[in-house]
């Protein structure tokens, strides 16, 4: 049996490290952020791909038409360094009514090209919020929010007689709805 001795380094320290009894110590790796620092401002700014959907009122009908099209540049969010995305659609404050698109898997730009219908009256429109948010699906546990879009002025979004298409930045989610 051959055994082989270890070489430890301790015979060339640099002067700028202290050796100790386990090692050598490397002060960079303890700094904290300061809770004030601009790190933290612009972290809080972070966004987690954008989304791509498109507003419609249909006056004859009362009913506002959204159409998921497309996300992009979403985080991975499994293992396999891809997510499975999907968008639950809200027409706040009714929570009541929501919708779902399909499922794509294995994809961090999947393209959705789903519509749905909300059927509300234009005079109701100014007071509601559309909310969208990004799941990652999980086959055996909670599905992981990947973010979120809220949308709290219609109007000033979209001239809702025509379809017209918007692009939004998902924020990372700040409460979780499923």
């Amino acid at each position: 049996m051959h055994v082989s001795s270890v070489d430890y380094g301790t015979d060339s320290f640099n002067e700028t490290e202290q050796p100790t009894s386990i090692g050598r110590i490397k002060p960079e790796l303890y700094k904290q952020k300061s809770v004030d620092s601009e790190d933290t401002k612009k972290e809080d700014e972070k966004t987690c791909g954008k989304i791509n959907f498109t507003l419609k009122y249909d006056y004859e009908n009362e009913m506002l038409i959204v159409r998921i099209l497309k996300a992009f540049d979403l985080p991975a969010k499994d293992f396999c360094g891809s997510s499975d995305p999907y968008v639950k659609i809200y027409l706040l404050p009714d929570r009541k009514r929501k919708f779902q698109t399909r499922v794509h898997r294995k994809t961090l730009n999947p393209t959705f090209d789903e519509s749905f219908h909300f059927p509300v009256p234009y005079e109701e429109l100014t007071s509601r919020k559309l909310h969208l948010s990004v799941f990652d699906f999980d086959r055996f546990s909670r599905h992981d929010m990947i973010g979120e879009v809220i949308l709290e002025n219609l109007f000033e979004a979209s001239d809702l007689s025509r379809e017209s298409s918007i692009w939004k930045d998902i924020q990372y989610a700040t409460t979780v709805s499923n």
